[in-house]
């Protein structure tokens, strides 16, 4: 009987994080684009390379972190 596929830690970890991290950073723009200074220093061709780094390392992270889930 073929064994039911199970979604490893580390995926759900990673998923989790990509959420997460999006979401908060989402938040975080719509605080700052009242505040406009905040991101003034960046050039705008730049900016949104360097904004999308941000849940892309929470996810790296976080799936490099998890641990795997054992196999039998």
């Amino acid at each position: 009987m073929p064994q039911s596929k199970v979604i490893e830690t580390k995926v759900k970890a990673a998923s989790a994080a990509a959420f997460l991290g999006s979401t908060s950073l989402l938040a975080a723009l719509a605080a700052v684009e009242d505040n406009a200074r905040l991101l003034s220093w960046m050039p705008d061709t730049v900016a949104p390379f360097v904004l999308a780094l941000v849940p892309t390392a929470i996810t790296f992270v976080s799936g490099w972190a998890a641990k795997h889930t054992p196999r039998i």
